[in-house]
């Protein structure tokens, strides 16, 4: 194991791309970003940025596009709501509503232009970023660390390697063409150096299954890599594509993460979070596995004939 690099800063940014616009969850993101969809009670953003509060990071770059008020709205301060509130003596929820954001922490939103792919979502975090290593989450990817959260155990990974980190984990091997895949060094593992990468590669190309999920800790070279790129598969500008870039001068590390991932703009990975989820919710759960136990006993769960 490599010894923690005391000369390494550690991650105090993270940047949220949160342009997109939710087509697959259509007609319900066309006014509200797919976001803020929610999982049993929060909204998959306020997930995701519990994520990054728990991994020490305290500067919130949101990335975001028009109609998305909603986000910002949500981490604001709501003073109506919470006199309500305090008026009716719902101290619990009162706590829930200004426990959102804790009061170390800033967030920063930033209009990207136009719809041009992850890599220019990035970009336009620059002037946030400077030049600091951060983090990218992507708030549809809800990754559930259990013992420790998924990005706190990158940038203790980075911490040690002092290097580019991208959280990957097997796909299937037909699923290859939805993903950036990469392909390891010499010596792979739960921490191995990437040789190269690819952008939804056809399954009969693909370097490998392992695919890149939506966490990331990159140095801020990638800004540089990502302004000379061409534009990519889609017409957008890829952050894969830019990471590509990045090896022939830094090394860059797939790190298979402890936990699991819900594909949460996908329906079904949406659900399958709710599910999950809600069987784990102290308010919830005894009543809802009641329920799902009785929708078996009634044969609700049955494939129709």
């Amino acid at each position: 194991m490599n010894v923690p690099n005391s000369g390494v800063r550690r991650i105090r940014k993270a940047v949220f791309p949160v342009a997109g616009l939710g087509t697959r969850f259509l007609p319900a993101t066309k006014a509200s970003p797919k976001e803020m969809l929610p999982v049993v009670d929060k909204p998959l953003v306020q997930y995701a940025v519990e994520e990054a509060v728990a991994a020490g990071v305290e500067v919130m770059v949101f990335v975001n596009g028009r109609n998305k008020r909603a986000i910002p709205d949500h981490f604001d301060k709501a003073y109506e709501l919470e006199r309500e509130l305090e008026a009716r003596g719902k101290q619990k929820l009162l706590d829930i509503v200004r426990g959102i954001v804790p009061e170390n922490v800033t967030c920063v939103y930033i209009r990207q232009p136009a719809a041009l792919g992850l890599g220019h979502a990035v970009l336009c975090a620059q002037p946030v970023i400077g030049n600091d290593p951060f983090a990218v989450l992507l708030a549809d990817d809800l990754l559930d660390g259990r013992d420790k959260p998924v990005l706190a155990q990158m940038c203790d990974t980075y911490a040690e390697y002092g290097a580019s980190i991208l959280a990957v984990e097997q796909v299937p091997t037909s699923h290859t063409d939805q993903y950036g895949i990469v392909q390891l060094g010499k010596k792979p593992g739960k921490v191995a150096e990437i040789e190269g990468m690819v952008e939804k590669p056809k399954p009969e190309v693909a370097p490998s299954n392992l695919a890149v999920v939506g966490r990331y800790v990159l140095t801020p070279r990638i800004f540089e890599l990502i302004r000379e790129l061409p534009r990519g598969a889609g017409g957008e500008y890829q952050l894969t594509d830019a990471i590509a870039g990045l090896l022939p001068y830094e090394k860059v590390f797939a790190y298979q993460f402890d936990g699991k991932r819900y594909d949460c703009g996908s329906k079904l990975g949406y659900l399958q979070a709710n599910v999950e989820y809600a069987l784990r919710h102290p308010d919830v759960a005894d009543d809802f596995r009641a329920y799902l136990q009785q929708a078996v006993e009634e044969g609700l769960l049955e494939t129709p004939a």
